[in-house]
This record gives structure tokens, C-alpha cells and sequence, in this order.
């Protein structure tokens, strides 16, 4: 009994919003998704404050968070919904 169905395993990556270092500990990734960051997360960020009239930028954190994911495929050889083969 050949193996017809080959599924790939995708890893699907995203960063949380990005936040003042110092909140961002409590950050959770979204539903599915397994943190990979530790603490604070990653300083990579930066997040904007409205005062008055002006707008300022400051260095912040987020989270990295992945998530794998099963991808139905055929093996080489074989097609269709049902992976026939030749």
C-alpha cells in the first residue's frame, strides 16, 4: 500500500500589536497560535502617543507567535481529491 497523500506542514507566523515594553508581558497571541517570545518580547517596535497636538513615537515590544497548520497534498504521482494515481 503506497502512500498517496503527502500533507505539508506550513508554519504560519504573526507579531502581536506592538506596546510599551513594560505592558507587553501580559500580551497574549491570538487563539491557535503558541508564543515563541519570552517576558517582554522583542524590542523591534515603536508606538505612537497622541498629546495635544502632537503625535510621538516611542521604542516598544511584541510578541512572535506561530502556528502550524496541516496542508492536504498529494504525493508526487498522484492528484485529484482522492490522490489517484497514475
Amino acid at each position: 500500500q503506497m502512500k498517496k497523500q503527502c500533507d505539508q506542514k506550513l508554519l504560519i507566523r504573526m507579531k502581536t500589536e506592538c506596546a510599551p515594553c513594560s505592558l507587553n508581558i501580559e500580551t497574549q497571541c491570538p487563539a491557535g497560535y503558541t508564543k515563541i517570545t519570552n517576558g517582554t518580547g522583542i524590542p523591534d517596535c515603536r508606538y505612537y502617543l497622541e498629546v495635544k497636538t502632537h503625535i510621538l513615537s516611542f521604542p516598544g515590544c511584541r510578541q512572535h507567535c506561530v502556528k502550524e497548520f496541516e496542508q492536504p497534498e498529494c504525493c508526487q504521482g498522484y492528484w485529484g481529491p482522492d490522490c489517484m494515481g497514475k
